[in-house]
């Protein structure tokens, strides 16, 4: 049994009595309130979900584990000659709640790397795809394919007990997580590079070899680090992780669960975003002569697009407050190492001045960039040009805390999902609107 497997258990069984406490003691103590205007419109902001595994401060941004992600950053083991921590080391964080030791990151990483090689079948699958599919429906195939290979569908159908239905779990995201990269980069060599294959290298972390595969050196291994780390959590509420969680709570394996979830970010509302900007980029880019504008020229490109009707893609955000911690994480890296890339510097530059017209105009809760004000233009820079694959890294780094979220919700038998209910007419009556009204 693998380090990670046996902390793991440890933590499970000094939980498990939280949840049935707070069950059985607590059960009828209301926690949030419902309005007509949350039940029409998507559910905004009820609280009704619980996530151990990350929380979203509307002043410091997402925790994972109660730790911002500044000082995850800062505490996680990181590769020698690496600013970036290992990949393995956030998932070990994920899943236990503990920053762990180099040793611990190691023993993990180990274990992706024995788990990491693809059935043949799975490139097959992926060969079969029209080479006109876009790369997030082939991801969403290839993870469905591996269905098979389930150990809680072979041990549900043994007739395994609810309080052990966390450890096949574990050993499903275990496997998928380890084989994600090589899915993801096979994706990329089939629909933008001839099918021209880089074989892993069971010797690189996951992010080094995510960045060994895509065929580009350093410091892509930071960036594909940090990446997917930035990117790995964001609480149950938005639309990949709840599809996620709303798959398993069926009991369906991990497989199942996490192709969900990677269909649910491939909407334009969800996962897109980071492409529309860096196109939005472009776009004010060419409109200037490819030249720097001065930052008059910038405020009064930014005024008119607001006077337009348009709005400034990546700025704003629906509970952050301030600027996204994932944006500045993603600035500091640029500022270290493109600072004179010509998309930086129109960042750079809408980043000091679209929050104050915001603001003037009064429009905006949060004036601030958010994480996709920067990250289309990282891989842009490192020569990853297809726009429709950044939403394959998204889900990648999105599948690690999914995968986390999963296992716990076994762990602690959460059962199946099946919210209530109303009517139109139910609500008009709630309201108080009668015939004469409507």
């Amino acid at each position: 049994m693998s380090n990670l497997k046996q902390v793991l258990r440890e933590k499970i069984n000094e939980w498990r009595p939280r949840t049935e406490r707070l069950v059985n003691e607590y059960g009828d103590v209301v926690i949030d309130k419902v309005t007509i205007k949350q039940a029409i419109g998507g559910m905004r902001g009820i609280k009704c979900l619980v996530t151990d595994i990350s929380y979203l401060d509307p002043v410091e941004g997402i925790r994972y584990r109660g730790y911002t992600l500044p000082e995850v950053f800062e505490k996680l083991p990181k590769p020698k000659g690496s600013d970036m921590p290992f990949v393995e080391g956030l998932f070990y964080l994920l899943v236990t709640g503990d920053i762990p030791t180099e040793a611990e990151v190691h023993d993990l990483a180990d274990e992706f790397s024995k788990r990491r090689i693809l059935p043949r079948y799975v490139y097959e699958v992926i060969d079969a795809m029209p080479c006109c599919s876009h790369p997030m429906t082939i991801f969403a195939a290839a993870i469905m394919t591996l269905q098979r290979e389930s150990f809680f569908a072979k041990k549900y159908r043994a007739g395994i007990s609810k309080m052990e239905y966390w450890d096949p779990m574990y050993e499903d995201a275990l496997n998928l997580i380890a084989k994600l990269p090589e899915i993801g980069t096979y994706i990329y060599a089939k629909l933008y590079r001839d099918g021209k294959r880089i074989q892993s290298n069971p010797n690189l972390d996951f992010g080094a070899n995510f960045a060994h595969m895509m065929g580009i050196g350093k410091p892509y291994d930071d960036v594909s680090r940090m990446y997917f780390i930035i990117h790995a959590d964001h609480e149950s509420g938005n639309v990949s992780a709840h599809t996620g969680h709303l798959v398993a709570s069926t009991l369906s394996d991990i497989y199942l669960s996490i192709a969900s979830m990677i269909n649910g970010l491939a909407g334009p509302l969800h996962g897109l975003a980071n492409q529309e900007v860096l196109r939005w980029l472009m776009d004010l880019q060419s409109k200037m002569g490819d030249e720097v504008p001065t930052e008059d020229e910038m405020k009064q490109f930014v005024w008119d697009t607001l006077n337009s009707g348009q709005v400034i893609p990546g700025f704003g955000h629906a509970v952050l407050r301030r600027t996204d911690p994932r944006y500045e994480l993603q600035r500091n890296f640029c500022l270290k190492n493109l600072p004179d890339d010509p998309l930086f510097k129109y960042v750079d530059m809408l980043y000091k001045v679209v929050p104050p017209i915001l603001l003037e105009q009064g429009k905006a809760k949060n004036p601030w960039p958010n994480v996709d004000a920067q990250s289309g233009v990282l891989q842009w820079y490192y020569g990853v040009r297809e726009f429709d694959f950044y939403t394959v890294l998204f889900g990648i780094g999105r599948a690690l805390g999914i995968s986390a979220n999963l296992i716990w919700d076994r762990a602690l038998g959460y059962p199946l999902e099946r919210p209530k209910s109303v009517t139109t007419d139910m609500l008009e009556k709630m309201a108080g609107i009668g015939d004469s009204e409507k």
